[in-house]
């Protein structure tokens, strides 16, 4: 089977509130930003990769990614940042057939995650795939076909809610199961708050 061209989304435009403000992944994870482990993890999974982030994007400028903010006004929330990332492949890499996300604060997600995704896809290239893992569903973690940007766009300028699940609804789809670490840590595990940032140092520390 032949591996479609896919772009990589890093999803940095979160608000941060539990840490205070600022951008997660800009901060020091084991000696280097969480975004570079992010970065390093995702590169060998995908053929491109690009940054949704809002405001200046300088302050990305180390990490030598093309950087596209929101293309909704507001904090429209993660499907902002899909809609972005398929805006930036249809212009970008139109040989691509889709995007896949991550999160920018969740540095130890699986290094199968893309063969995992398409698998669970099979062969309909239009079927929108997330991450579920223990029973719960990881909505920033997922395939998104490019097929999909039009209907995105008007669901978000257009509907009531920016629910991701809703949106998803709307289009065939689909789960791909992830299991657990050996020692029971989710590989989704995000960073939200100082504890879990410390408990990621922990974490690392033992890899």
């Amino acid at each position: 089977m032949t591996v479609p061209a896919l772009v990589g989304c890093i999803l940095a435009g979160g608000l941060a509130r539990r840490m205070g403000g600022g951008d997660k992944p800009l901060l020091t994870l084991d000696g280097q930003p969480m975004l570079s482990h992010v970065i390093a993890r995702l590169a060998p999974q995908v053929e491109a990769m690009m940054l949704n982030a809002n405001g200046d994007p300088a302050r990305f400028q180390t990490f030598g990614l093309p950087v596209a903010p929101d293309p909704i006004e507001g904090f429209a929330g993660p499907l902002a940042g899909v809609l972005a990332g398929l805006t930036w492949a249809r212009a970008h890499a139109p040989q691509a057939e889709g995007i896949v996300t991550v999160a920018g604060d969740t540095p130890f997600f699986p290094r199968d995650l893309v063969a995992t995704l398409l698998a669970a896809r099979g062969s309909d290239p239009d079927t929108i795939v997330l991450a579920r893992s223990g029973g719960h569903m990881h909505p920033v973690f997922g395939y998104w076909p490019l097929s999909c940007a039009e209907d995105l766009d008007a669901f978000l300028t257009e509907g009531t809610t920016r629910k991701v699940l809703a949106f998803v609804d709307r289009h065939p789809n689909a789960a791909a199961e992830f299991d657990t670490g050996p020692d029971g840590r989710d590989p989704f595990f995000n960073i939200n708050t100082p504890d879990d940032l410390r408990a990621a140092e922990k974490a690392e520390a033992l890899r």
